[in-house]
């Protein structure tokens, strides 16, 4: 299947072409009908009989997040990671956006410890965010905020993090290891050079 979006696609043309009312964007009642029908193919096929993982593309007209089918999607799909048109300008790889990607397996997946440290992770991202344009302007006060201050330090760092070029491979190890390290390092200036961060080890090619 090329994405959920797609189908979504030709199941409309289908449905108003069957003189189906049109809802939101113009998406008939079945479409929103055979989605769930398509993705709950996967998962558990059985006790013992394995399971079936797949990962789904949805595009988004206009790059909005509250689009029928992409909010269809969220609401049955166990997660969805969003990739964002403005950090792969600004030649951001992957171009993950953090904020608003959610797994709700997670809690399943991954230990306590784990799950602290990327909470942390995401908290202090979406902070920096939230000031960005005081920070860009020089209107934040240093000590108005102690998460902001910290957002402020320690971004550079969680840049680092996040970017990979395509040839790199880091494996899940190493990837904990470099998310706990960044929070136990001293927070930086967000004026140092690279030099002075830590950086994750790469696993074997």
């Amino acid at each position: 299947m090329d994405s959920l979006t797609r189908v979504a696609q030709a199941q409309r043309e289908i449905g108003l072409a069957m003189s189906e009312p049109p809802a939101a964007k113009g998406y008939t009642p079945s479409v929103f009908a055979l989605l769930p029908q398509l993705v709950e193919r996967t998962g558990q096929t059985g006790q013992g009989n394995g399971s079936i993982t797949a990962f789904y593309t949805v595009l988004m007209e206009e790059d909005d997040l509250q689009d029928p089918i992409v909010d269809a999607a969220r609401a049955i799909l166990d997660g969805h990671l969003v990739l964002s048109r403005r950090l792969a300008e600004q030649g951001h790889y992957p171009a993950i956006d953090v904020e608003n990607s959610v797994s709700r397996l997670m809690t399943k997946l991954s230990s306590d410890d784990e799950q602290v440290a990327a909470l942390h992770f995401k908290r202090l991202w979406s902070r920096y965010a939230e000031q960005e344009d005081l920070i860009n302007v020089g209107a934040y006060q240093a000590g108005s905020d102690p998460v902001t201050d910290e957002a402020i330090q320690r971004h550079l760092m969680q840049q680092q993090f996040l970017v990979q070029s395509p040839e790199e491979k880091i494996s899940l190890a190493d990837a904990l290891d470099g998310l706990k390290a960044l929070f136990s390092a001293p927070a930086g200036n967000p004026s140092a050079p690279p030099a002075t961060q830590p950086e994750m080890q790469k696993a074997p090619q």
